[in-house]
């Protein structure tokens, strides 16, 4: 078994991709969870996702390999003292061998000195153990997911919210370090880039932002709860018509989050855990598991 750094190119990418696909389908066979099949517009994403981690976090970035084999990943990386854990994944056939155990001290390494950490954990109770065990505390998390019903979303009220767009990256590294501790830089790059639109709201009271691609929230940040119940109402509303919504990674401390999606007519579930080192849950904020 070799560990070595993941390269920004196409075959490490494939390589990483391999091996997530084949750990979370065999963790959603075991937990008789639904399998989604990837379309080649999300398994064009992940393989972009991989590469730019690689390319900005290369310190963080891991790949375990047997016999010439991709067995396991870590994929992390540091923004401005907070330190997250972007991919965790180790083939069905490698587990049990200890080869986890070796990327993610790894990947921790890359993370000493950052004052805050965090991790976007699956439901499999060895991945939270070992979070648990390297001092994070585990946060359980709640989904919320369905078609949208626009009839049960409130009166937006008089809050304005408009597209935002790179003029506006200040406003979000600005929002980013009042409710996380620290921008997301270099990620924002990105999630434009990836997503159908991203809503802004600025006023004399407050700012925040909200990422949306397809159904799905994919990142949220505010500094109040109004602007954030404000920004979630209008991206739900924004959802295709026959699309359904997703909005995940919700804690306790997103009850306001919860309330917006069961008026919405989204349904609840539990999901797995927020692993947290040095903060508290973010909020008003709606992570993003990629890049917290």
């Amino acid at each position: 078994m070799i560990l070595r750094p993941v390269r920004d190119t196409a075959a490490d990418a494939e390589a990483v991709y391999e091996v997530a696909q084949a750990a979370f389908h065999a963790l959603a066979v075991s937990r008789g969870e639904p399998v989604e099949e990837p379309t080649p517009e999300s398994r064009a994403r992940e393989l972009a996702w991989y590469r730019h981690l690689a390319r900005h976090s290369p310190e963080g970035c891991w790949l375990a390999e047997e016999d010439g084999r991709p067995a396991g990943v870590a994929l992390s990386g540091r923004r401005e003292g907070t330190w997250f854990l972007a991919l965790f994944a180790v083939r069905p056939e490698a587990q049990g061998k200890g080869v986890g155990l070796m990327l993610l001290e790894q990947a921790l390494q890359h993370g000493r000195g950052c004052l805050r950490g965090m991790i976007s954990s699956s439901p499999d109770p060895r991945a939270a153990r070992r979070y648990r065990r390297a001092g994070f505390t585990l946060y359980p998390v709640m989904g919320l997911r369905g078609p949208v019903d626009r009839s049960g979303l409130r009166d937006p009220g008089e809050i304005p919210v408009h597209p935002g767009g790179a003029a506006h990256r200040h406003l979000l590294e600005s929002v980013d370090r009042l409710v996380r501790g620290a921008s997301h830089g270099v990620d924002h790059d990105f999630l434009a880039l990836h997503s159908d639109e991203l809503l802004v709201a600025d006023t004399l009271a407050g700012s925040g932002y909200c990422y949306r691609r397809g159904g799905r929230v994919t990142l949220l940040a505010a500094t109040s709860r109004r602007l954030a119940v404000r920004l979630l109402r209008e991206a739900l509303a924004r959802v295709p018509d026959g699309v359904e919504a997703s909005v995940a990674e919700l804690t306790a401390e997103q009850e306001w989050a919860v309330d917006v999606g069961l008026e919405a007519g989204l349904a609840l579930s539990n999901r797995g855990y927020l692993a947290l080192r040095g903060m508290r849950p973010p909020s008003p904020y709606v992570p993003n598991g990629g890049f917290l």
